[in-house]
């Protein structure tokens, strides 16, 4: 993932739990509970080793360590590390999947409309 420019991150902690629709113009780090919806247009989402996500995501980047249920559009890149356990279908440009992550659904990759 690329370094953000700004040292915003917003941090949901292990004991939080959401439920409903996130949105925001800055990274979010999960590591609590969230169900519902989840829009970080522009901006990256990382599901931390104790995070359990039920929703469907649509951000630029997404980063798996935890539990996420739900369909991923990342319009730049979507990576499953090794403790991801991921369920739903992933729409993204580029795809890393580490050895040991658990994946359910199918991947359809995008080209980047403006390198074609």
């Amino acid at each position: 993932m690329d370094t953000p420019k700004t040292a915003e991150v917003a941090h949901i902690g292990k004991s939080v739990m959401i439920k409903g629709e996130l949105s925001g113009s800055e990274d979010l780090y999960i590591d609590g509970q969230v169900e519902g919806t989840i829009e970080l247009h522009g901006n990256n989402l990382t599901v931390g080793p104790n995070g359990q996500v039920r929703a469907n995501v649509n951000a630029k980047g997404v980063v798996v360590q935890g539990k996420l249920e739900g369909n991923i559009r990342a319009s730049d890149r979507t990576e499953l590390r090794k403790s991801a356990i991921a369920t739903g279908d992933i729409i993204t440009q580029r795809m890393a999947i580490e050895e040991g992550a658990y994946f359910k659904g199918k991947v359809d990759i995008q080209r980047d409309s403006a390198k074609s």
